[in-house]
């Protein structure tokens, strides 16, 4: 599986230790920055850039998934929602990073990499990669009126 990953620079420690780590564990990572830290950087780019990767990715039929992190998590998912298609979901914890896939088939995962140690944060997106979407009929309803709204501006 390819995993896109991006953060701004709270999450930049995160974010090498999960590029080092998943790869070890096969995963294909693609980082899209930043390279350096900046702590005026502007991370909506970064995250943008992985939600598109995700999405270009998956309609090529290519398994990926996307990782976006930051102090809080909550502007780098904001950003990455922007991008049609993209279903990024904030977990704090396992149960929410496995929700996020069972029922939401969310394909990016936002953590905060102020709001847990590296151990936890690590441990919340394995959990996150590892679950498998639920294929339940009321799931996959609930998707399709997100997505009809994404391109017609109506969920009915």
């Amino acid at each position: 599986m390819r995993v896109h990953i991006a953060t701004d620079h709270a999450g930049m420690d995160l974010s090498s230790h999960l590029i080092a780590h998943l790869t070890g564990k096969g995963y294909d990572v693609v980082d899209h920055g930043p390279r350096e830290y900046d702590a005026e950087d502007d991370y909506p780019a970064f995250c943008i850039d992985a939600a598109e990767a995700v999405v270009r990715d998956r309609e090529a039929g290519t398994e990926a998934l996307g990782i976006v992190l930051g102090g809080s998590g909550n502007g780098e998912q904001i950003a990455a929602n922007k991008v049609r298609g993209v279903r990024a979901a904030l977990a704090w914890n396992l149960d929410t990073a496995r929700l996020a896939r069972q029922h939401n088939d969310a394909n990016i995962v936002a953590v905060g990499g102020r709001q847990h140690s590296v151990e936890e944060a690590t441990g919340i997106i394995e959990a996150f990669l590892a679950e498998p979407f639920s294929d339940a009929e009321r799931h996959v309803r609930r998707i399709a009126q997100i997505a009809r709204y994404e391109t017609t501006g109506s969920a009915l």
